[in-house]
């Protein structure tokens, strides 16, 4: 290990340039290039071995510093580069960015997801780098990610600023100790990312690997789509530490906004987790306290009675109901990533409408049975009320069951039917 770069004795060797990647960095050039013979322009017939990519909006305090920054790293690299600017300003960075050799493109729908995936469908390196163009992300560090890129075994590389150095300014506090490790720790326990910084926007992949990706998001969720899309897929992602500087011009995030949008995003694309788990624990918790309560269990000073039956019983069929809805939407849309418990996988694929509809009538009818009886002990007694209310509360509960399952069975096929359709 390199005690001053903190690579492998592997990447250290490699530190000064990238030749000895030539075989899998296409474009790649041996000697003392300079940074004017590495960069392509548009018209340039040659493939480029990196191209670099920004999304832009009034930067043109920052994009001069960025471009310059990567002409620097195109050197050490050896590395033909080009950059390409994808841009929806109103000031005068699309002018100093082609001045400066970059190949700017205008996206024909705003968001920070369109602006990439617009320069995506342009870009023609091996490599793609991507990154913000505001002097956050100091693209003199890219030549470490993008070694660790063309790796065997790896996919995608990506700076963490979180496991780097974040100057004074560079990030508020809410955001480097509450919300991107917060993000972060939600898109790792959803999708088994691996990742420290989930958030980081300057990031390497390889084109084969990009061309593998399925990206619909438009606006800032982006960042977690790409993330979360490559770990559903099983792809490798590996992480070098970053600096990340103080930004140049204004902000143009909304904290909470665009908070939001990620947590929403990652939840919306993991069923599993958003119905799944919590109708599993509202069902067993309904389940556990129904059984306790038809038992009259005491359990220290809390004595399980009707008041309890109850509080099981609305447990029961809110979870039934949640539950319904993960095999709703596993049904109706393609989440990135699909449910994997059993009970929903059984239920989309095995159970069909007339099957369901029998089982929820004969839920129905236990349930109607089950009142019935507790109906004519009534009348027999004739009692001023109803016996065993505990009892009759579970018969309404098996019969509200049954007739949420004939009509979900119902709906659930007519889901399956348009889809077949579509």
């Amino acid at each position: 290990m390199s005690e001053e770069t903190g690579l492998s004795d592997n990447e250290a060797a490699t530190e000064t340039s990238i030749g000895a990647q030539a075989d899998t960095v296409e474009g790649a050039k041996r000697g003392d290039l300079s940074a004017s013979e590495l960069l392509l322009r548009e018209d340039s017939d040659e493939t480029p071995g990196l191209t670099v990519i920004m999304p832009t909006l009034n930067e043109e305090e920052g994009i001069a510093e960025c471009i310059e920054r990567i002409k620097t790293a195109a050197v050490e690299m050896q590395v033909t580069t080009e950059i390409l600017i994808s841009d929806s300003s109103t000031d005068r960075t699309p002018e100093i960015a082609r001045e400066m050799g970059a190949i700017v493109v205008e996206p024909d729908v705003g968001g920070y997801g369109s602006a990439y995936k617009y320069a995506f469908e342009r870009a023609r390196g091996d490599y793609i780098a991507i990154g913000d163009a505001d002097t956050t992300y100091d693209f003199e560090e890219l030549p470490k990610l993008v070694r660790l890129a063309t790796k065997d075994d790896v996919d995608m590389t990506m700076g963490s600023r979180l496991e780097g150095d974040i100057k004074p300014g560079a990030m508020p506090s809410l955001h480097q100790y509450v919300g991107n490790p917060l993000l972060t720790r939600f898109l790792n326990t959803f999708y088994d990312a691996g990742v420290s910084d989930a958030h980081s926007g300057m990031r390497v992949i390889e084109r084969e690997a990009l061309e593998e990706l399925e990206l619909k998001t438009t606006g800032m969720e982006f960042a977690s789509e790409m993330i979360m899309d490559a770990a559903a897929k099983d792809m490798t992602i590996e992480e070098r530490p970053i600096t990340y500087h103080e930004r140049e011009g204004e902000a143009t995030l909304d904290s909470f906004q665009d908070g939001w949008r990620h947590v929403r995003f990652m939840l919306v694309n993991a069923p599993g987790y958003l119905f799944t788990a919590p109708a599993a624990l509202f069902v067993l918790l309904g389940v556990v306290v129904m059984g306790l309560s038809l038992g009259g269990v005491q359990l220290g000073p809390v004595t399980f009675g009707l008041q309890t039956m109850v509080a099981g019983s609305l447990s029961t069929l809110v979870g039934y109901q949640v539950g319904a809805l993960a095999i709703f939407s596993s049904v109706a849309t393609n989440p990135i990533r699909e449910p994997s418990d059993p009970i929903t996988n059984l239920v989309r694929d095995r159970l069909s409408l007339e099957r369901g509809a029998a089982m929820g009538l004969a839920a129905l009818g236990l349930g109607l049975v089950m009142l019935s009886f507790g109906f004519i002990a009534w009348m027999l007694d004739g009692s001023a009320s109803l016996p065993s209310p505990s009892v009759n509360l579970l018969a309404a509960t098996i019969t509200l069951l049954g007739v949420m399952t004939v009509f979900s069975s119902f709906f659930l096929g007519t889901i399956k039917r348009a889809k077949r359709a579509g």
